[in-house]
């Protein structure tokens, strides 16, 4: 097998968030680029993650205001769920930002190889027959939706998120096994979709990777919305019914529905490719990485989902873009992981940026914490949203942890980015003037009250 050209300065296996972004950037800085992708190039974010999740929960707050037009004076009435228009309007999204990456694939002549790939040495990938030589490769395989062991997929009755974005039909009926992001996206929208939703969740809280106090107003919010949920209760057996399914847990309780979501997360696509046999270090199906995405043979790296790392679209960007300009030759920092806005795009929307209190105490010590509830600002008034924004400071320093719970909050989370990873202390953010009225404000209000000069808040 030979090489269809001369050794390429990158190879990257896989072209979703964290390939395309090294393949555009080190193309950029004037590097030489093969990209292999098996499918479509957009990866899981843009063709089943992402973006289709955001398009569906769209249309269910359309849907939600048109069932909801009369507390706003607007006589409206739903008609029902046309999910062939659904999907269509969905698809057309995923449609047109596919155009676009092939059209800056194409422009920035970046070697396009579609087919699987599979790594033959430290400087090798094998692609349909074809050899490609890398002075350096990068591994970007990204994640697959994972099951439970025993827990048989079988893309009717119990499916997972990729099924779940194809449904031609709005189910009456839905249990949900996961109450992270994946589960409570799904919950919320096919909520407004009329659909009877169940969440299981064996921690203690849903989101339970965000400050606990986010979780619980997003309970109350489910509450609140007929959304039920079962937590910390273990899983232990499903069963098929004439109707659906039934769900059993390890307490002895047991859910029927027509549907069973499994959404306990994302593993990593390395088996079978050939990372073990030139020498990655690998663990539970993970790439091991240094804080430059670099693995343990000098001239492989790996970035996205397939590493140890938050499962997220742009954090896969972040270390695309790290790894393309450390291979030309600059010298990027590090991620700061902790600095990396996270969003749950449920209704209402969790957001956050920086530690959680209890990984701020862990760090600290003893922080100070102020929560500005959103009741006091108009903007969320108008949108008849309820939340809060909650801050952490370090003891006499800077604000280490920013986190909101409320409609469109994740619009708001960039200037929360930039206060978490600039350091910036509660007067340095009070000092500022946001517009009104609007959702900002609410940061603004609430570092002004952490600076003991608070305005529409009881001091």
């Amino acid at each position: 097998m030979s090489s269809p050209t001369s050794p390429a300065d990158l190879v990257i296996l896989g072209g979703g968030s964290g390939g395309y972004a090294a393949a555009f950037r080190a193309t950029e800085l004037g590097l030489n680029v093969v990209l292999i992708e098996k499918d479509k190039v957009g990866g899981t974010c843009l063709h089943r993650g992402c973006i289709p999740t955001k398009a569906l929960l769209h249309a269910g707050e359309v849907a939600d205001l048109a069932r909801e037009g009369e507390q706003f004076g607007v006589k409206t009435s739903l008609a029902g769920i046309d999910m062939d228009g659904v999907n269509s309007y969905k698809d057309g999204v995923i449609s047109k930002l596919y155009k676009g990456l092939q059209g800056l694939v194409k422009a920035r002549k970046i070697t396009y190889v579609e087919g699987e790939g599979r790594l033959t040495s430290p400087t090798t990938v094998e692609v349909n027959g074809q050899t490609y030589e890398g002075k350096h490769i990068l591994l970007a395989t990204g994640s697959y939706a994972r099951s439970l062991p025993g827990l048989e997929i079988d893309g009717k009755k119990v499916i997972t998120s990729d099924h779940a974005l194809n449904l031609d039909r709005v189910p009456a009926s839905a249990i949900i096994l996961g109450g992270g992001v994946i589960g409570c996206e799904f919950a919320s929208a096919w909520k407004s979709f009329g659909v009877d939703v169940t969440i299981i969740e064996a921690l203690p809280h849903l989101v339970p990777l965000e400050d606990e106090a986010s979780s619980k107003l997003l309970e109350r919010a489910f509450r609140r919305r007929k959304i039920a949920f079962e937590l910390g209760n273990r899983f232990s057996g499903v069963q098929d019914t004439e109707n659906g399914v039934k769900v059993s847990l390890e307490n002895g309780k047991e859910f029927e529905a027509e549907l069973l979501l499994v959404a306990v997360g994302r593993g990593p696509v390395s088996q079978g490719l050939g990372y073990e046999e030139a020498g990655v270090a690998m663990d539970r199906g993970y790439v091991l990485v240094d804080e430059y995405c670099r693995t343990n043979v000098p001239t492989i790296s790996a970035v996205g989902d397939l590493i140890p790392t938050l499962q997220l679209a742009h954090v896969g960007f972040g270390e695309g873009i790290l790894v393309a300009e450390r291979v030309a030759g600059l010298e990027p920092a590090p991620i700061d992981y902790a600095g990396v806005p996270r969003i749950t795009y449920s209704d209402p929307e969790v957001a956050s940026v920086g530690l959680t209190e209890a990984q701020a105490k862990e760090r600290y010590g003893e922080v100070k914490t102020l929560t500005y509830d959103l009741a006091g600002n108009g903007r969320s008034q108008i949108l008849k949203t309820t939340g809060a924004v909650k801050l952490i400071q370090a003891p006499d320093g800077p604000v280490v942890g920013i986190h909101m719970v409320g409609s469109r909050v994740g619009e708001l989370i960039a200037e929360a980015q930039l206060i978490y990873n600039w350091e910036a202390e509660a007067d340095d953010v009070a000092s500022l003037i946001h517009p009104h009225p609007t959702q900002s404000e609410a940061l603004g209000e609430a570092h002004l009250a952490l600076a003991g000069k608070p305005l529409h808040v009881h001091g």
